[in-house]
């Protein structure tokens, strides 16, 4: 990655340090949201390579958030633009870039 000198534009600086845009958090989902809704819901806004509902160990349950990994920036602005604040099995999703650990 290219170094950032302290003389970068603020602009540029954001756009080196920023998380993927290809990859989307999604909260507030219903506990009964599958990877195969969730997908549904989303494929709309362009090609999926990866969708994932995080869900407990123990019970299986889903913990009400997941993931969609676009192959294209493009695809995941147009998603989070078209589906935040949206309902999706009876309740308002939250959408963000996902932050990569």
């Amino acid at each position: 990655m290219a170094r950032i000198s302290s003389y970068t534009s603020p602009f540029a600086r954001w756009l080196f340090s920023r998380p993927s845009s290809t990859k989307l958090f999604v909260g507030g989902l219903s506990y009964d949201t599958n990877e195969t809704v969730l997908k549904d819901a989303f494929e709309l806004h362009g090609e999926i390579t990866e969708v994932k509902v995080i869900c407990d160990h123990k019970s299986g349950k889903s913990k009400g958030y997941g993931f969609v990994n676009y192959t294209t920036e493009t695809a995941a602005s147009n998603a989070m633009r078209e589906m935040n604040d949206k309902i999706l099995d009876g309740r308002n999703i939250r959408i963000q870039y996902a932050h990569e650990r």
